[in-house]
């Protein structure tokens, strides 16, 4: 999806189609966000229960569903392009989105309308009764109330915390897939990789497969998968992938794929996340056979907004919605391959949850000088928090103090010689806001002021 698509939106709504409560989108999720006590609140007690008064018995179509720190959202789009170019009826389900709602449900590879969004709010919002609803666990029993009416192939659903108690985990997947296992949302699950990877492996179940797609996986996510005989795919000793003259290929169990080529999403990173879905898909060739041209057509067309986004063709303005260390690093080692001729800027805000001095030590020596704003949503942590947290790390590093993310990226802007980068990263707000059609300013200047070069 380029940006140009992802700022024209989904479908607008029919508006004689029956809306329940509220005739629009926005109506709709306003009224989500204040309908539970609290933004966040894991289990399945509450979603399952609403679930069995919409559905009985199992989907009508296979499920995949995909867990992990990082790389979630990039293995949904992956699967979904090259399931798509393979013939199926597809739904895929994300979270967060950057600029439109619609982002999170597809269907056939487009985003759904505002009437299909509206008219299934209805329809949970009646069969609720008294039981309330996080805003999230609106949006996935919605987008799960879709793809049953969708006639579809297969569902990919992708996990929005954890994995045991996420609201996407009411349907058993026919697969799982955990990306990897880092430190993030420590207050919910955890404080190192052994409880996080437990509530991730949440996802599997026994009899089925599942796939590990990150080196070194976490102990108690191994011994869960054993516990409840859960099929284990292990990145390394499962499935491997190795570069070759052609691209890199694929090798797992009898089968090998060989000249894949590398995928369109950015990232050195991508080819690993690139092979955990092969596995994936792999493992449900009986009932989803997927041809080699349709694996080599998704991988070169599928899309992610906001991962390692490059933005001017050059690689001097790029977005990334990294907000935990893992995500960092692997942000700046990719910095680290494109070639600039001048300093570095970085537009930087945060939620205050989230670790901001492991995230900005990651970062501190891909950037000369900080462009930092506050977040004026819930949980944002403030310009001068952030700051402080920048100097503690970087020292004498230049920091400069932006109210809101709008004002740092004028400000950045107006200090970017020609060939500077300005990479924006932090939080999917910050690089919402990069992304929307009031701000492309800030980068649609920025291939005519640079000198000529090519990304790496």
């Amino acid at each position: 999806m380029t940006v140009d698509q992802l700022v024209a939106g989904a479908t607008t709504r029919d508006s004689s189609a029956p809306t329940g409560r509220f005739p629009t989108l926005e109506q709709w999720l306003r009224w989500q966000e204040g309908l539970h006590p609290n933004p966040i609140d894991l289990g399945l007690e509450r979603v399952a229960a609403v679930w069995r008064r919409l559905h009985v018995g199992p989907p009508p179509f296979a499920v995949i569903t995909v867990g992990g720190t990082n790389g979630k959202g990039s293995c949904v789009a992956m699967a979904e392009a090259i399931l798509v170019a393979a013939g199926y009826r597809v739904g895929a389900y994300t979270s967060p989105h950057l600029l439109h709602y619609n982002e999170r449900v597809r269907v056939a590879g487009g985003p759904v309308g505002d009437d299909e969004l509206c008219e299934s709010f209805a329809r949970i919002d009646a069969a609720r009764g008294e039981t309330s609803l996080t805003y999230f666990e609106f949006g996935t029993l919605a987008a799960l109330d879709i793809f049953y009416r969708a006639q579809l192939d297969v569902a990919i659903l992708e996990v929005g915390m954890g994995g045991r108690l996420d609201a996407v985990n009411i349907l058993d997947p026919d697969v799982a897939l955990v990306t990897t296992v880092d430190i993030d949302h420590s207050a919910w699950l955890g404080d190192n990789r052994e409880a996080i990877g437990r509530e991730k492996a949440g996802i599997f179940r026994g009899g089925r497969p599942a796939v590990y797609g990150d080196a070194d996986p976490p102990r108690s996510l191994v011994e869960h998968a054993r516990a409840i005989g859960a099929e284990l795919y292990l990145a390394g000793r499962d499935y491997h992938a190795e570069p070759d003259a052609a691209g890199w290929r694929w090798e797992g169990g009898t089968r090998t794929r060989y000249a894949l080529p590398y995928p369109r999403l950015r990232g050195a990173y991508q080819r690993k996340n690139a092979a955990a879905v092969v596995m994936a898909l792999e493992s449900l060739a009986a009932r989803l056979p997927v041809g080699q041209q349709a694996l080599r057509l998704g991988l070169m067309t599928a899309d992610v907004p906001g991962r390692f986004h490059v933005l001017d063709g050059q690689g001097l303005r790029i977005c990334d919605v990294a907000h935990n260390p893992q995500a960092a690093r692997s942000l700046a080692g990719q910095l680290a391959t494109l070639p600039r001729a001048g300093r570095a800027h970085a537009v930087v805000a945060m939620l205050a949850d989230k670790d901001q001095t492991a995230v900005i030590e990651a970062m501190a020596g891909a950037v000369d000088h900080w462009h930092v704003a506050g977040l004026s949503v819930a949980r944002g942590a403030t310009a001068a928090a952030l700051a402080a947290a920048v100097r503690a790390v970087a020292g004498a590093a230049a920091v400069s103090e932006y109210a809101e993310v709008a004002a740092a990226l004028a400000g950045a802007s107006a200090m970017a010689a020609g060939g500077e980068r300005i990479v924006v990263f932090g939080s999917f707000y910050t690089v919402a806001e990069a992304l929307s059609p009031e701000r492309r300013a800030w980068w649609d200047t920025a291939q005519a002021a640079a000198p000529k070069q090519q990304a790496g």
